[in-house]
């Protein structure tokens, strides 16, 4: 077998491990049949050989360096632009980003992680930056940026299958929603607490359950944030003057922790199931 049809082989059973169409060990029984030791594997930076970048056109390094200066230009003028031109560059550099993200996402996946985790933070700091200019001071509009920001992120993880930033979307959402509380409720009780927090803790292992058949992934996501939310009452009263004392959060995060511990053993047969 020719070599770039071998690497064509690989690349493919690469992307079978990745997103679990196949079984760990089967991947590794492949990749062993068809990798070949006797061929010396360059070293690369990010998917990048050191032969791509001795062989590459003098174009190429003038797109770049003509990119760079557009960027630089871009953020030392950004103050003097007009707001419709800095939300423009902003949307611009955040979908420039993602759509090389998604190009890359199945041949470099290192490059497509680093692509979206630019474009995920650009979106959020030049958002509150535009946000600061505009003179807009209200928590509400930040807060509600916040959480567009995370819807984005949560859709982009799911569409690309890339469990960090479905992490990152689900926790400002979650953020979002302790916010909300933090305005409606000012001394809380403890009863108050857990029944705003332990329903959304349940949909959301809930909602694992019923993705597991499709994107076991996600489902292990869902699970994470239904049982880190399953004991935000009890954080919560770290920034909140909770009306309780502190004999009772220990009691309730204790009891919590034992059912929340004595519930994943007994399941642990079908909850390993929805993530692995």
């Amino acid at each position: 077998m020719d070599a770039e049809r071998r690497t064509i082989i690989i690349r493919e059973i690469e992307r079978w491990r990745r997103s679990k169409l196949l079984p760990e060990h089967y991947c590794d029984f492949l990749l062993n049949l068809y990798d070949d030791d006797t061929v010396t594997k360059q070293a690369s930076i990010l998917g990048i050989t050191a032969t791509a970048v001795t062989n590459s056109s003098w174009k190429i390094w003038l797109a770049i360096v003509a990119i760079i200066t557009a960027v630089a230009l871009s953020a030392l003028n950004f103050n003097s632009f007009a707001l419709p031109m800095q939300i423009g560059v902003s949307a611009l550099l955040v979908i420039l980003c993602y759509g090389l993200a998604y190009r890359e996402r199945t041949k470099r996946p290192i490059v497509a992680y680093v692509l979206c985790g630019i474009s995920s933070v650009a979106m959020l700091l030049l958002g509150i930056y535009i946000l600061y200019l505009a003179g807009v001071h209200a928590n509400a509009a930040y807060i509600s940026y916040l959480a567009l920001c995370s819807m984005i992120w949560l859709f982009n993880g799911l569409i690309g299958r890339m469990a960090i930033f479905q992490i990152c979307g689900w926790l400002g959402l979650v953020g979002t929603y302790g916010w909300l509380l933090l305005q409606r409720l000012e001394h809380p009780a403890w009863f108050t607490l857990e029944i705003s927090w332990l329903p959304v803790s349940i949909v959301l292992i809930w909602m694992a359950w019923l993705a597991h058949h499709t994107n076991k992934q996600a489902a292990g996501v869902l699970m994470l944030i239904g049982c880190l939310v399953w004991f935000m009452p009890e954080a919560m009263t770290f920034v909140l003057d909770a009306n309780m004392s502190v004999r009772i959060i220990q009691l309730s995060f204790a009891v919590k922790l034992v059912t929340a511990g004595a519930a994943l053993f007994a399941l642990r047969k079908k909850w390993v199931e929805w993530v692995m």
